[in-house]
């Protein structure tokens, strides 16, 4: 299908031009989103008339994305999942959970917005890309963990591999410690109390001295 775009489309040309697409995405996607009108005479002769008018708005809407872009861009945001100790989400963050998660600390961010290749299912940090305009774009990083805590000691740069092994690490010197404290009240009560074959000589020492 030919159409004539009314905005710049990534990957497909800028304002005013006329491009061939499928229809699919026109109808589901570029019309529908007003980015696009049917190249037909009319529609054509539409856009002569409204170019300056297009253009106006679309330096606006730049202007206010540039803005947004300035505070957005670098923001790190906490989203709580559970997951395995292997680091596997039980489910996934989707591009609403991102747009949830930057809209709930003040930003204003659709999910249409959000330009993640697939869901994220595992645990970590993920950067995530934000498509605010047609000519501006920003990047978030997305820190998925299991809680509050954890988030803190990712953002410090460790792994959950890092912190599955800092936690077996503790656990054995926990159990080394509690076997060496046994070790050793064991072997202060042999201290206190004479073994039996000192208990013997002693006995073997008296018998001596009283046939003497």
């Amino acid at each position: 299908m030919e159409i004539i775009l009314l905005e710049r489309v990534a990957k497909l040309g800028q304002m005013g031009e006329v491009v061939n697409v499928k229809e699919g995405y026109a109808r589901n996607y570029l019309l529908p989103q007003g980015k696009a009108l049917r190249a037909n005479d009319d529609n054509i002769a539409r856009f002569e008339t409204e170019k300056a008018q297009l253009e106006a708005r679309n330096l606006e809407t730049k202007k206010e994305a540039d803005s947004l872009a300035a505070k957005l861009d670098g923001q790190t945001f906490i989203v709580i999942r559970q997951a395995s100790d292997s680091g596997s989400l039980y489910g996934s963050v989707t591009p609403r959970d991102a747009a949830d998660a930057a809209t709930a600390e003040g930003f204003s961010v659709d999910k249409r917005q959000i330009a993640l290749a697939a869901p994220i299912k595992e645990l970590g940090l993920h950067d995530v890309h934000i498509q605010l305009h047609p000519e501006v774009e920003a990047t978030i990083s997305l820190n998925v963990a299991r809680s509050n805590e954890e988030a803190e000691l990712q953002a410090s740069g460790k792994s959950i591999q890092d912190l599955a092994a800092e936690e077996e690490a503790a656990a054995e010197f926990e159990i080394s410690e509690l076997f060496d404290d046994i070790g050793q009240a064991a072997n202060e009560d042999f201290g206190d109390e004479p073994s039996p074959a000192a208990e013997a000589v002693e006995d073997t020492a008296g018998d001596d001295e009283e046939n003497a």
